[in-house]
């Protein structure tokens, strides 16, 4: 349901004042989005592989308890990744689902066969 001329007023005002009173949150609410925590995790979970692996090149010639360091850092880097992987999919699946269940696309294709029901009723 659209909203009337007076509440979109009321909206817009709120909004110009929170631009005002907080800056920086504003700027902070505009940027995030609901994947913006499981891509930093990527990343950084990709950045610390990188970094287990380079460990454990450059220190196997020294002692091997230092590339099994290494090796630990890239396991639970690899686990991280996995698991934001995860996340992302898990958030993306719900918000899919959301949006089916508010009707935007059940209203254009799934009440197909209702409307042609209700079409013919009314000619009957």
């Amino acid at each position: 349901m659209p909203l009337s001329d007076d509440e979109q007023k009321i909206l817009e005002d709120i909004e110009s004042q929170f631009y005002e009173t907080d800056p920086r949150l504003a700027k902070e609410v505009q940027s995030t989005t609901v994947y913006t925590k499981h891509i930093k995790l990527l990343r950084w979970s990709i950045f610390a592989f990188v970094v287990g692996l380079l460990i454990m090149i450059f220190t196997l010639s020294v002692h091997f308890v230092l590339a099994a360091t290494g090796f630990l850092v890239m396991l639970v880097a690899a686990l991280m990744f996995e698991h934001s992987l995860r996340q992302l999919g898990k958030t993306t699946l719900q918000q899919q689902a959301q949006r089916k269940r508010s009707g935007d696309l059940w209203d254009v294709f799934g009440n197909t066969g209702q409307r042609m029901r209700d079409r013919f009723r009314k000619d009957t």
